[in-house]
């Protein structure tokens, strides 16, 4: 019985592959790729010869049969065009049909856009909710965010350029103005960029669709009698400050606590320092 290995590739930059990776990729018979002409540039970039074959949305139904033919022979891996298969990407099927078939599967851990987008959001951590693309039609997609209106984690969605602005009007529609989001747009790409504020202010900077791949979050609904009150939060980050706590950290674990954006957080910190320093002289 063959294995079934879901290889994790870079979402932009190629040096984001592990050594593991590369070596299932070069030690399998074949390796069952999403875009063939994608998965060859990698291939080409770290002189990879393995066999490729077509294994996308399109075709998974007919695919599967064969592939798992291929299973019953030898091993097998699976790749996206970027980052882990499965994850909004072709996987689900086949993975589900191999262990069916008393296939093993393995996973070869791989770079995954929406958790390196929270990651770096500034948004909490502790709890989140990964929904994907939103509907095409603005009817269905507040149907969605209202499904999700009350839900204290953060929420992940990808967004495509053309449609970030009528998605950002439905979300100011159904969550209001002032919650906070944070866009990533071209993760480990030449031209990354992180960009951060409330729902209202990400409408009136973004007039035109920005290029590339996004991620966009939302902070979550925290009750009101879950946050803390600004007192209380300015006392805990001079505690925090006083007792050697670093900025990110103190901003990060209070963050966790208090149920306060990271980044304003973070502003206390900087003002609460500069109180400090004032005081010592």
């Amino acid at each position: 019985m063959g294995t079934l290995y879901l290889v994790g590739t870079p979402i932009g930059n190629l040096e984001d592959i592990s050594l593991r990776a590369l070596r299932v990729l070069r030690s399998v018979p074949c390796v069952a790729a999403e875009d063939t002409r994608v998965s060859r540039q990698l291939f080409r970039h770290y002189d990879i010869e393995t066999p490729l074959v077509s294994y996308h949305k399109f075709n998974e139904a007919a695919q599967i049969k064969p592939l798992l033919q291929r299973l019953s022979r030898g091993d097998l891996a699976l790749v996206s065009d970027a980052g882990m298969p499965g994850i909004n990407d072709p996987g689900y099927l086949l993975v589900r049909e191999a262990l069916a078939a008393g296939h093993r599967v393995i996973g070869i851990p791989g770079p995954t856009a929406p958790i390196l987008a929270l990651a770096i959001s500034g948004l909490p951590t502790d709890r989140f909710l990964y929904l994907g693309f939103l509907p095409r039609k603005s009817s269905e997609r507040q149907h969605v965010l209202n499904s999700v209106l009350n839900e204290p984690g953060t929420l992940i969605f990808l967004v495509t350029p053309h449609r970030l602005r009528s998605v950002l009007v439905d979300m100011m529609t159904v969550f209001g103005q002032e919650r906070q989001l944070a866009l990533m747009r071209e993760l480990t790409k030449m031209h990354e960029e992180a960009w951060r504020g409330s729902i209202a202010e990400a409408i009136a900077h973004f007039q035109e669709a920005p290029r590339g791949e996004m991620v966009l979050l939302i902070e979550g609904n925290r009750a009101p009698e879950e946050r803390w009150s600004e007192k209380k939060v300015r006392q805990a980050m001079s505690d925090l400050i006083a007792a050697g706590v670093a900025s990110g950290k103190a901003a990060q674990l209070l963050s966790r606590w208090s149920h306060w954006p990271h980044r304003q957080l973070y502003e206390f910190s900087i003002e609460q320092r500069k109180i400090n320093h004032t005081k010592g002289d």
